[in-house]
């Protein structure tokens, strides 16, 4: 409803903060198509915040990534790689490209964090 709402007072730039949270496959992809179209029949710029980047990898030129003060900027295939994203973390990230789509795991799994205790390494605690 919110994105209808914007679409309908014609913008130059159309900011969306997370439009695809809590929508199913489906209709992320039919607000995604809905963007895109009104992006190119209107000639209009779309800013995009999210956290899942699949439904719209298609349809996106730039990425600016942050973390924290960390940040970095150009096209998808520049940005979302395994070296950036671990220097942006700051820990090992591993970006796999699977039929078009990006997955991102994070670190390794050997490494277990309890945010009331500190950093578990191997059954040794770390405060």
């Amino acid at each position: 409803m919110r994105i209808a709402q914007a679409l309908i007072g014609d913008p130059a730039l159309l900011l969306c903060d997370e439009p695809l949270l809590s929508l199913d496959i489906k209709h992320q992809h039919d607000v995604v198509i809905a963007l895109d179209r009104q992006r190119r029949d209107a000639g209009i710029a779309v800013v995009f915040v999210t956290h899942e980047i699949n439904p719209i990898l298609p349809f996106t030129d730039r990425v600016l990534y942050l973390v924290g003060e960390r940040w970095a900027i150009g096209t998808p295939d520049e940005v979302l790689t395994s070296a950036i994203l671990s220097e942006l973390y700051q820990t090992q990230v591993d970006v796999f490209r699977v039929h078009g789509r990006i997955v991102i795991v994070g670190a390794p799994d050997d490494i277990r964090t309890d945010a009331h205790h500190g950093t578990y390494d191997d059954g040794a605690l770390h405060r």
